[in-house]
């Protein structure tokens, strides 16, 4: 009996430790397993990055080959250091540096030694790296660039740093990942997979073959083509109208909410930011901190978004029910706030809705604002009311567009007031500037421009998106493809879309019309101030302009951001005016406004901070 439980106990536990094994051969095995073994050296396989396109096809980033010298440190021998740096050119102690780096890595795992050679260096490189053990040429691709556009958009790819690796496993070092724009939020789309094959080493730590006959290995998947929203004939337009400015514009189809044209100056080449020197150009770029050619402006310039922010005050009032298109306002050349009068351009006399639209009237506009407030027997109700009528616009929030980063702006709330005045200490006087886009608000050009979509759309938006397809195929996101409906009724728009078409029939961007286009714009001047030698000074106005067209069927809305550019039809309203001619017709008749606009910067009134030069606040003069 004994001898038949002992024998009994012995099969158990040996099936018990063969069940054990197959389970761990055969169902828990991963490849990962393999990271840990030092007798499996791992050859990867990089595909080609996706291609990227602009809406009509244009290709606008694409593929040059590229080649990487590798290192596997411990398989590393003696070699002649000098001789070997000098044909990689690299000085010793740079070579030092990255070999030590790469043994703390990992002494077995391969890492970049020199990366991105080009085609010339690969050619004079491959017959002689057999010399040196421990040390190969990887293929890979480097990214080219069929524009001189859109590096704002684009974004640009770079080597992974610790944080990437320690955030995601796929990633090893020297491998390269998006950094910005379309690169980085749609990075898991672009890189596709790379492939890897094993190979079986010996005790002498040579190769001897596949590990498990390649039964393990994986092909590189490559990188999916993407269409992007963008227009790249428009882009490269508007950037031509950049130069010399500082500013943002925005373009979108109102119909989609794409994004036609998002332009930040100035800018860059971005194929700066590819090849050897991109180190080196970054550094550069980034270091310029007067221009800021690195800061999108795009999405992160927060200004007060001056006199468009009108159109949307009163299509409040006409919600709430507090005008209608024909009440009039008084303008004495200004209005108060306290017992400071803030001047107005209108020329006086009685304004209703519409010649306060298309005059921009300062007093008419801090009128309707009162009126908004007086209705409610609190200033926190009329706070609150006025607050969610503005953020159905979009404003004062993250729209959800599909570009990293970005700034918010904002529309303040009775919480922000109550901070500065105290609960119950303040009312609609104290806060009057918010009528004309001045005071405590605050937008980016993005925010602007799809806020004049849902006008233009007679009161719904689509999110700003850059995405239009993925290997030909439609996008189907519901964030970008559902409506987002604001809080004013329908036929409250019409009214407000008459005096933005009077703007160029008639008002402050009549010299600005475009034959056989009608649109509807806004002009917009912003106060600009900042510190100089402590001392808080008034710079030149901001110039701002938004508009769409055609007026009946929207096919474009715009805004338009320059800093330190005067009046709002002066560099934004004839920048926006040729822009919307360059995508309607495809060509330009108004060649007087693009002359102005491609010969005159405003490099001088950047300057004056540091010249010393007198700034005119309302100069109205080429």
């Amino acid at each position: 009996m004994r001898r038949v439980l002992l024998s009994s106990i012995i099969i158990i536990i040996g099936i018990t430790f063969l069940s054990r094994l197959s389970y761990l051969q055969i169902f828990s095995f991963s490849p990962d397993q393999l990271l840990e073994d030092p007798s499996i050296k791992r050859i990867y396989t990089y595909p080609e990055r996706g291609y990227i396109y602009d809406r009509n096809g244009n290709l606008l980033v694409g593929n040059d080959p590229a080649y990487d010298v590798m290192v596997i440190p411990r398989e590393v021998k003696p070699l002649d250091t000098l001789e070997f740096c000098e044909m990689l050119g690299i000085d010793k102690e740079k070579f030092i540096e990255k070999l030590t780096k790469a043994r703390v890595y990992s002494p077995r795992l391969p890492s970049v030694l020199i990366p991105q050679l080009s085609k010339e260096d690969y050619a004079k490189l491959q017959e002689k790296m057999r010399k040196y053990k421990g040390f190969y040429i990887q293929k890979r691709s480097l990214r080219y660039y069929d524009t001189s556009s859109a590096a704002n958009v684009l974004g640009y790819i770079s080597e992974v740093n610790e944080g990437d690796l320690a955030k995601n496993k796929y990633y090893i070092q020297g491998e390269l990942r998006g950094r910005t724009g379309v690169e980085r939020y749609y990075e898991d789309l672009l890189r596709g997979r790379k492939g890897v094959q094993y190979i079986q080493k010996d005790r002498f730590n040579r190769d001897i073959g596949p590990y498990k006959n390649g039964s393990l290995d994986t092909l590189p998947e490559q990188g999916k083509q993407i269409t992007i929203t963008l227009d790249k004939t428009l882009q490269e337009y508007g950037e031509r109208l950049m130069v010399g400015k500082r500013g943002g514009i925005v373009a979108l189809e109102p119909e989609t909410g794409e994004i036609l044209s998002m332009i930040s100056g100035p800018t860059y080449d971005p194929s700066l930011l590819v090849g050897r020197q991109r180190s080196i150009n970054y550094t550069e770029l980034y270091n310029d901190t007067i221009a800021n050619p690195t800061w999108d402006r795009s999405i992160h310039a927060q200004q007060p978004p001056g006199s468009p922010f009108k159109t949307v005050n009163a299509l409040i009032a006409l919600q709430e029910g507090v005008i209608n298109e024909n009440t009039t306002i008084q303008c004495y050349h200004g209005f108060y706030v306290g017992r400071k009068k803030r001047g107005c351009h209108c020329g006086g006399g009685l304004r209703n809705l519409n010649s306060g639209i298309y005059k921009s009237c300062n007093a008419y506009f801090a009128g309707v604002f009162r009126k908004i407030y007086e209705k409610f027997d609190t200033t926190d109700e009329a706070m609150d009311v006025w607050e969610k009528h503005m953020k159905s616009f979009g404003l004062g929030d993250y729209l959800g567009y599909d570009l990293p980063f970005g700034q918010k702006g904002r529309i303040p709330s009775k919480e922000y007031y109550d901070k500065w005045y105290g609960d119950n200490r303040w009312s609609s006087s104290y806060i009057i500037s918010n009528a004309i886009g001045q005071g405590e608000v605050l937008a980016t050009p993005v925010q602007l421009a799809n806020m004049t979509a849902a006008i233009a759309n007679r009161g719904f938006y689509f999110t700003p998106h850059i995405l239009k397809k993925v290997e030909g195929k439609d996008i189907t996101d519901p964030r970008f493809t559902e409506a987002k409906h604001t809080t004013i009724d329908k036929q409250y728009f019409e009214p407000v879309i008459q005096g933005m078409a009077d703007v160029y029939r008639k008002g402050t961007a009549s010299p600005l019309k475009i034959p056989g286009i009608e649109i509807a714009g806004k002009t917009g001047t912003a106060e600009n101030f900042t510190k100089i030698d402590g001392v808080r000074t008034q710079l030149t106005d901001h110039s701002v302009f938004v508009a769409f067209a055609p007026v009946d069927d929207p096919k474009i809305a715009i805004a338009v951001y320059i800093e330190n550019g005067y009046f709002g039809s002066r560099y934004a309203g004839h920048i926006a005016s040729l822009m919307i001619e360059k995508y309607l017709k495809g060509e330009i008749t108004r060649k007087d406004l693009e002359k102005k606009m491609l010969e005159k910067t405003l490099e001088h009134e950047y300057a004056k901070p540091y010249s010393g030069e007198e700034f005119k606040i309302n100069e109205r003069v080429w």
